[in-house]
């Protein structure tokens, strides 16, 4: 089958679908997530169910984890709303008041919109310290263009200041001026022409920017070059010096300029791969590291843990779940598990 059979194949799927009101909703038909729409889905009994829960003799964690982490993110803003309407109250503060610790952590980030919980993580990165060129560009470089400008949106309408000027303000060097262009979302888009001229052009730009003042260029290849341009360029890069472009930037860069260009190079390369070496890292720390975990597993339930856990599988020789399974402890083991969703053999 053709490229361009393939595609029309593809819009004429989406055709059918729209008329059958599920346009848009990659769950009915296949995603690479963990966590699916829930087909039996009913507010009502979820909510009765959290009610019963919370209000119960002693609180029913078991209960509440199971409604939360076996829906959609979209689903668990209905039963949100449901539960006020009903109500009267707010259900993230009624699960605050009943849960404590990593647990309650969890619950709230199940339950906040991906925008929220992406905007909060983001100014806690910038306004820390020494996780900016982690945190920060985890989230500016993996979301999507309206993924993106809805986490800028929500980040300026809650703590009134552009993340730009947090970024300016936290942040200097390279690593400022890389953070600031992703923040501008002004990646190219791919249009299926293969550009081999610009990739040529790009090639010589990055070899010939390893001195001094020549920042500007690595700036502009890697934040505003689209990801399919850009992976050619790292091959075509390697062919013609006969190294990765990745020791060239470990010996033309340092500290968190370093780290922030190999971040992403690895995103732009594979971005499951990046997401699991996040993982694995978060599970070798001596204690492990709940917010990565809880960060990474909710914020790609829905999209590509499927191919995260693969990635972690195949290079680390452990599943992700056993991995999850011999590290994490205390109440939120269960709901990170339930996230990650099964073994991988």
């Amino acid at each position: 089958m053709s490229v361009t059979h393939g595609k029309m194949g593809l819009s004429l799927t989406q055709e059918i679908l729209s008329h059958l009101g599920l346009a848009n909703k990659t769950a009915a038909w296949g995603t690479l997530g963990t966590l699916r729409t829930f087909l039996s889905f009913s507010v009502d009994k979820d909510v009765q169910r959290l009610l019963k829960a919370i209000a119960g003799q002693g609180v029913d964690c078991i209960a509440i984890l199971d409604v939360l982490t076996n829906r959609s993110r979209e689903q668990r803003q209905l039963i949100s709303r449901a539960f006020h309407e009903r109500t009267q109250q707010d259900l993230l503060k009624s699960l605050q008041a009943a849960l404590s610790g990593n647990l309650e952590r969890i619950v709230v980030a199940l339950l906040q919109p991906a925008a929220h919980l992406d905007a909060r993580e983001l100014r806690k990165a910038l306004k820390g310290s020494g996780s900016a060129e982690d945190v920060a560009l985890e989230i500016l470089a993996t979301r999507t263009p309206p993924q993106l400008r809805e986490c800028l949106a929500v980040y300026k309408h809650n703590f009134q200041v552009d993340a730009a000027e947090d970024i300016k303000s936290e942040t200097r060097g390279i690593l400022r001026d890389l953070l600031l262009a992703l923040a501008k979302g002004g990646r190219e888009a791919y249009t299926g022409i293969i550009d081999y001229n610009l990739a040529a052009q790009d090639v010589q730009a990055l070899k010939q920017a390893e001195g001094p003042s020549t920042e500007r260029m690595w700036v502009l290849v890697f934040t505003q070059r689209n990801s399919e341009h850009l992976v050619r360029v790292l091959n075509q890069y390697q062919r013609d010096t006969g190294r990765e472009l990745e020791k060239t930037v470990r010996a033309r860069f340092h500290g968190a300029a370093c780290v922030a260009l190999l971040s992403l190079a690895l995103v732009i390369r594979n971005t499951p791969l990046y997401f699991a070496d996040k993982l694995h890292q978060a599970l070798q720390e001596t204690e492990p590291n709940y917010q990565v975990l809880m960060r990474i597993l909710i914020s790609r339930s829905e999209t590509d843990l499927l191919s995260i856990r693969a990635e972690f599988r195949k290079k680390y020789g452990k599943s992700l779940y056993s991995s999850l399974q011999d590290a994490v402890k205390g109440d939120c083991r269960s709901a990170l598990l339930a996230l990650c969703r099964a073994e991988d053999l």
